[in-house]
């Protein structure tokens, strides 16, 4: 069977090329993480995953789910999947056409691990620093590991800048057994 990746990629490209086409990729993105959301939810699952239910009963469920919430177009998407049976994928879907928005807005997401919490200023100028460091526009998002002692820890697609105590403790005991 193939990869989750390789379903939802032609599904995320033909949604976000619609999307900016439109000039609506805010809008699609809305949409995808609404869908996503309700796709994730156990009860969905099981009736997407019900052989009595017709593809055209499952869209609709989750058309009903979202009343008010999609455009004609994203209600036509939810049926292109429930179609094709690929409702299961669509977290997989908005983040590769979050992927492609990135891209095309020159933002890249950036995942910050620290010890304790950051305040406003501190994270506000870790945002600075990398975005000059990266020429992009950076999407942070933050999260704490008081396993860290301290410091910062940041990953950037696949790059990963560890300025955490633990990190460097590590360096030291490094230097000092050699």
């Amino acid at each position: 069977m193939a990869e989750p990746r390789t379903i939802a990629r032609p599904y995320a490209e033909a949604a976000f090329l619609l999307a900016d086409e439109q000039g609506k990729l805010a809008e699609w993105s809305a949409t995808l993480a609404n869908l996503a959301a309700v796709a994730s939810d156990a009860r969905v699952q099981t009736a997407i995953g019900d052989p009595n239910r017709s593809p055209a009963q499952v869209a609709g469920l989750v058309i009903s789910i979202l009343t008010g919430k999609l455009s004609g177009e994203g209600e036509n998407f939810v049926r292109v999947l429930a179609q094709s049976d690929r409702l299961d994928v669509l977290a997989e879907i908005r983040a590769q056409f979050e992927a492609l928005r990135n891209d095309r807005e020159g933002v890249v997401e950036a995942q910050v691990v620290c010890a304790r919490p950051l305040d406003e200023a501190q994270l506000t100028d870790l945002v600075a620093r990398l975005e000059k460091k990266t020429g992009r526009k950076v999407k942070a998002s933050v999260s704490v590991d008081p396993e860290l002692l301290g410091g910062v820890k940041v990953v950037l697609g696949d790059k990963v800048i560890d300025g955490s105590a633990r990190a460097q403790l590590g360096a030291l005991e490094q230097a000092l057994k050699a």
